[in-house]
């Protein structure tokens, strides 16, 4: 087999198992509504469950980067996914709100899929493709909407409890069916002792805390408003399970879908013009997104007259679309920086900025749950949000021109 055919085989094997885990890393974000009732959850203890997985999934990113750079990453992503069969299939036997958050934190290691098929997938492609090779991998993301199809009509079948039965017999047959199409090629795994205290030295570049940063924005938001948005349309506009499924996948199947559309821009305008308009487009959309429902009232010399203002479903899905479209191709855009900046070890540096993207998912939806239970405002999940974007603008625009001033110094002094 020519070295080009296994790479697409690598290519296309991975993005089919990645989607996999996606959309078991993203189960609770709909089956956590009808547990949720049957528990007697808060908004808090809500978003505390659907986030457990995203913990251990960023947690043992950076582990599993390593283990990618040093190993190879078809045994890694295989093992990693026959690892998560068993605590996938027992949360359908739970029955207290610690069984679930339990399993969840073993169901999470499914997250970590990411970190091991950026590196495995870009080391096959040639440094002027890497950025839609690992953009077309990353549009696995949308396995967040795949779970928003599947899980409402499983539910609708059998109850809440047929869906992780389903879905740990979909990662038993997604691993092997990976384990048949992908290939290995020992030239790949990188010859190092890179440890722990490697990846501590790391943060002293601070590049990577700028990319830790976007990606937590672009990548812990996109996983925060996935795991968020079945309720927040329940709750806001009152639609059933499966309306607000479809609907809250309008944001998650194009926030995974275009990420190869990411990727091919960043390859052709460069990682940084990319990210820039993406905070831009994310700023104006949370903006408006984060106004809640109001009404008022106001006195003219003919009485008194009331006003509404808000979002109607229509509005609100249609801008919520635009922010999928935007932080999938800002997801790519990140990780062009991180190909372009440490070719030599995107597995270790991908896991840092994946960590932190992950740990954004994590932290997100308790803070959705802890604000909502303080304010009893919905749309002040948007309101921090938009707080997040305002920190990478801010920060991209004074750091990139701070070396945008010192490059013709550097040139100079050289000279």
């Amino acid at each position: 087999m020519s070295d080009q055919r296994k790479a697409y085989g690598v290519l296309g094997s991975s993005t089919l198992a990645f989607t996999v885990c996606f959309t078991i890393w993203m189960m609770f974000g709909v089956i956590g509504i009808p547990i949720k009732n049957a528990l007697h959850l808060n908004e808090t203890e809500f978003g505390l469950l659907t986030a457990t997985p995203v913990l251990t999934g960023s947690l043992i990113r950076v582990p599993l980067g390593i283990w990618t750079d040093r190993y190879g990453g078809r045994s890694v992503f295989f093992i990693l996914m026959l690892c998560t069969v068993v605590p996938i299939w027992l949360i359908s036997y739970a029955t207290a709100f610690w069984h679930f958050l339990v399993l969840g934190l073993f169901v999470g290691l499914a997250g970590g899929s990411f970190s091991v098929g950026t590196p495995y997938v870009a080391r096959w492609f040639k440094k002027e493709r890497q950025g839609l090779a690992m953009g077309v991998f990353g549009a696995g993301n949308s396995g967040a909407a795949v779970n928003k199809f599947v899980a409402p009509v499983l539910i609708a079948a059998g109850g809440w409890m047929l869906v992780p039965k389903v879905y740990a017999a979909l990662m038993l047959a997604a691993a092997l069916l990976f384990w048949l199409g992908s290939s290995t090629d020992p030239a790949h795994q990188v010859k190092s002792d890179t440890g722990f205290m490697d990846q501590v030295r790391m943060l002293k570049d601070p590049r990577v805390w700028r990319y830790c940063q976007y990606y937590s924005v672009v990548f812990g938001g996109y996983v925060g408003l996935s795991l968020w948005m079945v309720k927040y349309y329940v709750t806001e506009y009152g639609f059933d399970i499966k309306t607000a499924a479809l609907l809250a996948a309008c944001f998650s199947l194009p926030g995974g879908v275009l990420r190869a559309v990411g990727g091919w821009l960043s390859d052709k305008y460069g990682a940084y013009q990319v990210t820039w308009w993406v905070m831009w487009v994310c700023w104006v959309a949370f903006f408006l997104l984060s106004y809640p429902q109001t009404d008022f009232a106001i006195q003219t010399v003919g009485g008194t007259r009331t006003f509404h203002i808000g979002l109607n479903p229509v509005l609100f899905t249609a801008l919520l679309m635009v922010v999928g479209v935007a932080m999938a191709v800002g997801k790519a855009s990140v990780f062009k920086f991180i190909s372009d900046d440490y070719s030599g070890n995107i597995g270790a540096v991908s896991g840092i900025v994946g960590l932190a993207g992950g740990l954004g998912g994590f932290i997100l939806p308790i803070l959705f749950g802890v604000v909502l239970d303080l304010t009893g405002v919905r749309s002040s999940c948007f309101m921090l949000l938009y707080g997040t974007v305002c920190i990478s603008l801010v920060w991209m625009h004074f750091q990139f021109r701070r070396e945008g001033l010192q490059a013709p110094r550097k040139a100079l002094a050289a000279d």
